[in-house]
């Protein structure tokens, strides 16, 4: 396999890993949430909590993924002293947003799933989580646009 191939499918395997979580993120925020107000709520609960660990399970395999991916490209470009400022600025919120992916694992999703009836409030702030990691996301995807002007 070519050397050029090789690193054309570390890039598609990088953007893969953040089309999952984003495009998760928006779905668990935009799309799953609003359609559980037509369950009861043990149902809600009980579908929230299930859609929200399958995806979770899935993340702790892209975050690092996507991550990893993207380390070794900043080393196939030189290193991290030779890359743009716009992918510094991508490493940055994609840490941000593995370490906020931690605490809401390790928060209110543990705080959701330990609960006899789990709280509106547990479920809010999880959704509140996730739309930061959501814009976050979004501002990455920019700033990574931004780096690759077109001549």
């Amino acid at each position: 396999m070519s050397h050029s191939i090789v690193w054309s499918l570390v890039l598609a395997l990088h953007i893969l890993c953040i089309v999952v979580w984003i495009g998760g993120a928006v779905y668990a925020t935009a799309i799953l949430r609003p359609s559980l107000s037509l369950l009861d709520n043990t149902q809600r609960n009980s579908v929230h909590l299930q859609t929200l660990g399958r995806f979770f399970k899935m993340l702790t395999h892209v975050i690092p993924t996507a991550l990893i991916t993207g380390w070794l490209l900043i080393l196939h470009e030189g290193g991290f002293a030779h890359v743009p400022w716009t992918t510094n600025a991508m490493q940055g919120l994609g840490v941000i947003m593995a370490l906020l992916f931690v605490r809401i694992v390790s928060g209110p999703y543990q705080k959701a799933r330990r609960a006899i009836r789990p709280q509106p409030a547990t479920f809010d702030s999880i959704r509140s989580q996730i739309l930061i990691i959501v814009a976050m996301g979004v501002l990455a995807v920019l700033v990574a646009a931004m780096g690759h002007p077109f001549v």
